[in-house]
């Protein structure tokens, strides 16, 4: 498992605002888009490609072009909902399917209650898109339900981490899947009912408005 930290001032800007209580959900979600497409450009810097001849208006040259199978972006539901147009607008070819999981606040376990995916994920590379990795527990069922259908690799965008989830991720994760976590940063600890802690609250209803 590889973590990447994205070290960058815009980032740290665009993450400060979301962190402020004040923030209003339009302007939070607006700026969790652009958040995640800078983190869009380190996510994919190992994206499948290959090279083509392409003619210039001067000559013709071995220019670049991304590979098939086309890479899977994977929001978890809801939350990831609010990172999706950030990481398409760098992969408009990418496909999208869509995994919903939902977190016991007591027990913190994690149950599957919908899913739209492929059933053969063979070769393909996919990205999960999940603003707050907290316990970890969402995203080792995401990475084994998509290892399960064949994924090739898998990379992690997320806004914020929490060490305790990286580190279960270390510990219970099938060493077999390729796993790489791209963060804007990882914070100091969980509180007792599981939160990031100073984190930025619950993603999903900061983007979206509390539902009952």
């Amino acid at each position: 498992m590889r973590v990447l930290e994205i070290d960058h001032p815009l980032v740290a800007h665009k993450l400060s605002v979301l962190r402020n209580r004040a923030t209003h959900s339009s302007v939070f979600r607006q700026l969790a888009d652009e958040l995640v497409t800078l983190l869009a450009y380190e996510a994919t810097r190992n994206v499948a490609v290959a090279p083509v001849q392409i003619e210039t208006p001067v000559t013709t040259m071995t220019g670049t072009r991304l590979t098939n199978p086309k890479p899977m972006v994977v929001p978890i539901l809801r939350a990831g909902l609010g990172m999706l147009d950030g990481l398409t607008r760098l992969l408009p070819t990418a496909e999208v399917g869509f995994l919903g999981m939902v977190r016991n606040d007591e027990t913190l376990e994690v149950t599957t209650y919908a899913n739209r995916l492929p059933d053969d994920l063979s070769g393909r590379q996919c990205f999960v898109l999940d603003p707050m990795l907290a316990t970890g527990h969402t995203l080792i069922a995401s990475c084994e339900y998509l290892h399960e259908r064949g994924a090739k690799d898998i990379t992690c965008v997320t806004l914020l981490c929490a060490p305790e989830g990286l580190k279960a991720l270390e510990e219970q994760l099938d060493p077999a899947i390729d796993l790489t976590v791209v963060t804007a940063a990882i914070d100091e600890k969980l509180d007792e009912k599981g939160y990031i802690v100073p984190g930025l609250g619950d993603a999903g209803d900061r983007l979206f408005g509390v539902v009952d």
